[in-house]
């Protein structure tokens, strides 16, 4: 549910929209999602419906960073695929309007579980809601870009050099202190960075059970939200980064699943979602699938270190929780090592 009052002009908002959106009329008032540390969310309330607003944070940003315009390109791509997303409705790149660039789309009015241990969830509809979202990661992987129009969405090459290089330039931006398992972490990726194997395909980025809405009742997945690491790049980053998630403490807070009893909550192993993935993607086995977890302890490391730098600076979504998930750099960093040696 969203909280807290609106950080911006309702009114230029509302006179915005009149003139850009068909059939929009005000008075608008907004709210402020307690989610989305890196694009501030908020829902509209209007005299004709709701609607959600997500915008670039205010501040001096870095380069590439909480690029909105991508978002709203590549959800409006997807409208005719199998991949759930929201309505795109308008998207703004005038910063004079609200102080920063925003998208404005329909609001899906689903289930979002910030815990995956899905708490008050009936045992065989949690192992129904874990099939969708494989099934769903399986369809953004099948996504054929060309024909969506999203070819030129991401660059060619090779994937992983790529993000090692721009996730190591950003997380030296935004260092706060010398972590020596981060540095030590980067210099293996560096180092082991596998050849291209060729796959190309539209990856999340940020691909969780808490970045997904399920229906009100049952496991259909409705829509996949926040889509602003999204490119074209190698499908395996999105797997391993599901599977990075669930090795977190669990609860809220992490968002993981380490030390819950999978098999009681009917919950499946890391093997039995992968192997699953592999089945939907017509794939016999992944080699080497410890460089892409630590690849992925990686990124969430530098994009972590970059939430902490936004609080301190004060351009955070929501500065206290940014300086809690910040101080989990440290441990990303120490679980990136130890898949990379167990790799």
């Amino acid at each position: 549910m969203p909280h807290a009052s609106a950080q911006f002009d309702t009114d230029a908002i509302a006179a915005w929209l009149t003139a850009n959106l068909p059939g929009f009329r005000g008075p608008v008032t907004a709210e402020k999602f307690p989610s989305g540390q890196s694009n501030p969310t908020f829902r509209l309330e209007t005299p004709g419906g709701t609607y959600v607003l997500r915008r670039k944070p205010p501040g001096t940003l870095l380069k590439s960073a909480h690029a909105v315009d991508r978002e709203f390109r590549v959800q409006k791509a997807l409208a005719q695929t199998d991949v759930p997303v929201a309505r795109m409705h308008v998207l703004c790149e005038d910063d004079s309007v609200i102080g920063s660039a925003f998208y404005v789309m329909e609001e899906v009015h689903g289930r979002n579980f910030d815990d995956p241990r899905l708490p008050g969830v009936d045992r065989a509809v949690r192992s129904r809601i874990y099939d969708e979202m494989n099934r769903v990661l399986a369809a953004i992987h099948g996504v054929d870009v060309d024909a969506a129009g999203l070819g030129d969405f991401g660059a060619s090459g090779n994937y992983y050099r790529r993000q090692i290089d721009r996730w190591s330039r950003q997380y030296r931006a935004s260092e706060t202190e010398e972590i020596p398992d981060m540095k030590a972490l980067m210099g293996w990726l560096d180092a082991n960075a596998p050849e291209d194997d060729g796959r190309r395909a539209l990856v999340h980025g940020d691909y969780r059970i808490d970045n997904l809405l399920f229906a009100p009742e049952g496991p259909e997945c409705l829509a996949v939200i926040d889509w602003e690491l999204s490119t074209i790049g190698h499908p395996f980053a999105d797997l391993a980064a599901v599977i990075m998630q669930w090795r977190l403490p669990a609860g809220a807070e992490a968002r993981g699943l380490a030390g819950a009893d999978r098999e009681a909550l009917g919950l499946p192993s890391d093997e039995a979602f992968v192997g699953a993935y592999c089945r939907r993607m017509g794939i016999a086995a992944i080699d080497n699938f410890g460089f892409y977890l630590a690849f992925s302890f990686f990124r969430m490391g530098a994009i972590l270190q970059g939430v902490k730098k936004r609080a301190l600076d004060g351009n955070a979504s929501d500065p206290e929780r940014g300086l809690r998930l910040g101080a989990y750099v440290p441990q990303f960093a120490a679980y990136g090592l130890d898949a990379a040696q167990n790799a």
